[in-house]
């Protein structure tokens, strides 16, 4: 009875772990399934030894004897079983320990994955702030440069439809004195704005410092349609700014200089379109051409 007992445990324990059909990717570790198959094994030939002496003893002490190993055996299987125990106890811990480990490296790469993509974003966002001002987020000093440099480099045909446009707002200073510089903050903000929803996608507006903007038309325009801008532009940024309780009007003066022949370097370019501002601001026209004789006369 106690042979037949163990035997149909042990046979349930396989059916329940692996069934007839299923594969082994749910077993336990090679080492511990051989050990336990090793320790069940030699714990069923020492029961059926235990059970297995002749039925008709007749001898007394035959009788004594035979109990004797019968209990002998059966403390040897109690051992064994517990050290079955013990291993399958040991296999699971380390089972356990593993599965720990590989949560914790698998935690431990998400969180690489997250500060990767922190820093990325941050180097992102250095590079913006490095290339753009702060105030208005349009593209600032350097990056203009950068780009006219850029637009410059192209093929000698496509550098002649390329134009710079200097914009300055007329008595900015006094409106920042008389209304305060959030004012004053908020008035560049709207400008900015303004100027970059009245060009097309391809080109640059750039804030180069305190109240001028620059405008960089790569796949330029000829004479007669950069006039057409430079009053659309001078329309919209004249055009009255409420901010707060304040209704403020600025107006902007534009210089134009275009390539090649008001300058073929990015230094030529900026310094003819500046020079052009400073003639319209003088004649009070809202626009004016790069004037080589102008300049002449002036220096």
């Amino acid at each position: 009875m106690f042979a037949n007992g163990y035997g149909k445990s042990k046979a349930g324990m396989r059916a329940t772990r692996f069934g007839p059909d299923t594969t082994k990717r749910d077993a336990p570790p090679m080492g511990a399934t051989a050990d336990c198959d090793a320790l069940l094994m030699a714990v069923r030939a020492r029961l059926k030894l235990s059970v297995g002496g002749p039925v008709g003893a007749t001898s007394r002490r035959h009788a004594d004897d035979s109990a004797h190993l019968v209990r002998a055996s059966v403390l040897e299987c109690v051992t064994d079983l517990d050290r079955l125990r013990d291993a399958l106890r040991a296999e699971f811990e380390l089972h356990g320990q593993l599965q720990r480990e590989v949560r914790g490296v698998h935690a431990a790469l998400a969180n690489a994955r997250t500060e990767l993509a922190g820093t990325r974003a941050g180097e992102r966002r250095a590079r913006h702030l490095a290339s753009h001002d702060s105030l208005t987020s349009l593209p600032n000093r350097d990056s203009f440069r950068e780009r006219l440099d850029q637009a410059l480099a192209r093929e000698e045909p496509r550098k002649a439809l390329l134009a710079v446009l200097y914009l300055d707002l007329d008595g900015f200073k006094e409106i920042n004195d008389s209304h305060g510089h959030d004012a004053g903050d908020e008035l560049l903000r709207i400008v900015a704005a303004r100027l970059g929803g009245a060009v097309r996608a391809g080109d640059v507006v750039s804030r180069l410092g305190g109240d001028e903007f620059a405008c960089l038309l790569a796949d330029g325009m000829d004479r007669k349609r950069l006039i057409l801008l430079a009053r659309k532009l001078f329309d919209i940024v004249s055009a009255p700014s409420r901010i707060g309780p304040l209704t403020i009007c600025v107006r902007p003066s534009i210089g134009i200089a275009t390539c090649p022949g008001d300058g073929t370097n990015a230094d030529e370019l900026l310094r003819s379109a500046d020079f052009a501002m400073y003639l319209a601001k003088r004649r009070r026209s809202g626009h004016a051409f790069f004037d080589q004789g102008a300049a002449s006369r002036s220096a």
